[in-house]
């Protein structure tokens, strides 16, 4: 048997995240002595390794609970925690686009930001100097947006922010 502390060691998980999902319940064969002290046999050691990896896959400690309850009801649930696994897989796609996204976008500003300071553009990073600049340089700003039904998204694209 192991306490919190030695259970923190075997797993690389911390005695508060022990705790933690201990009290949420997701460590089902976790026991207590005399003391009330939470100890761990093998088989706790396994849920916390199999915690950990739930973790890391970025599901939620509510959908932890409820993968941890299937498990329990053993192998007829594979194919629910299945369509678990892979709706997080569809999630960690979605994110990873959008930061795809995020990261052109950056690509952008700074190739903006070089440029400014090599003195190869104005500084049209500053939304507060927009009104003056936008006189002289409305070709490099925002087009207004379109009155619903008018104008196309390509008019909108027109963008050296």
């Amino acid at each position: 048997m192991y306490t919190v502390k030695e259970a923190a060691r075997r797993t690389g998980l911390t005695e508060h995240a022990i705790r933690f999902y201990t009290d949420k319940g997701l460590v089902p064969s976790v026991q207590r002595d005399e003391h009330n002290v939470r100890m761990f046999d093998e088989q706790s050691i396994d849920w916390l390794y199999g915690i950990r990896c739930l973790k890391q896959s970025g599901m939620s400690i509510e959908t932890m609970k409820t993968y941890v309850d299937l498990c329990l009801e053993g192998e007829a649930t594979v194919a629910r925690r299945s369509a678990i696994m892979l709706e997080l897989k569809q999630q960690a796609i979605a994110e990873l686009e959008e930061a795809n996204r995020r990261i052109a976008h950056l690509e952008e500003k700074t190739a903006l930001y070089e440029a400014i300071l090599e003195q190869r553009s104005l500084d049209t990073t500053n939304p507060g100097t927009w009104e003056r600049l936008r006189k002289f340089h409305g070709d490099v700003f925002y087009a207004p947006a379109p009155v619903s039904g008018q104008g196309s998204s390509s008019e909108l694209k027109k963008i050296k922010s």
